[in-house]
């Protein structure tokens, strides 16, 4: 069964001032249909056609060689985007609550503290790529990827995953990925990343 872009679940202009329209109608219909393009190109006639994303990302040496790269990239692409847009909202931000909001405290000393490491790890990723929250399947660690290498590979829960690829912010923010980051956490679904947590630790 071929892969879809899941549709947007709020209105493109719904994430402004923090991001812009036009940024999410070109990343969501543009960025991430290309994801899903050249995945279904790659799997297409293979046995792993059928296989969900995360069975595929969490067992990628069995994909040949020759396919492993475009398998690696634009199934994680899409697996990447499909948690972005679902963690993001509008009349969001804030700071988490309940047992996410406990763990934080217990692991980073703090929101504010888990925000620094966030965006700094963000900042500090060179060229393409995502900065991660994840459950490691005895807490929560923050680390980041390269281009659409996906959490889900390192046998990860991702959490929160910020992108940050130009695509994602240029148009508004062109070079100053920290703005960006910043301003970011005023549209984090805190209620979606929670019940990832939950699902994550009892799981």
């Amino acid at each position: 069964m071929a892969y879809d872009v899941p549709p947007l679940p709020y209105d493109y202009a719904a994430l402004e001032p923090h991001i812009d329209e036009q940024t999410m109608r070109i990343h969501h219909d543009k960025h991430h249909q290309a994801y899903v393009d050249n995945a279904n190109k790659a799997l297409d006639g293979t046995e792993w056609a059928d296989r969900s994303i995360e069975s595929i990302l969490a067992d990628l040496e069995i994909i040949p060689e020759d396919k492993r790269p475009a398998v690696r990239n634009n199934v994680g692409g899409h697996a990447n985007h499909s948690l972005f847009w679902t963690i993001m909202g509008p009349d969001a931000g804030g700071e988490p609550e309940g047992a996410l909001a406990e763990a934080i405290d217990s692991t980073f000393e703090g929101f504010e503290k888990l925000k620094e490491l966030v965006n700094d790890t963000g900042v500090k990723r060179f060229g393409s790529g995502w900065s991660w929250l994840v459950w490691d399947g005895t807490g929560l660690a923050v680390y980041s990827t390269a281009n659409q290498d996906s959490p889900i590979t390192n046998s990860d829960v991702p959490l929160l995953g910020i992108d940050v690829w130009e695509h994602a912010y240029y148009l508004k923010y062109q070079n100053r990925r920290p703005d960006y980051l910043a301003a970011w956490w005023n549209v984090v679904n805190w209620a979606e990343v929670g019940r990832r947590y939950e699902e994550a630790r009892s799981s």
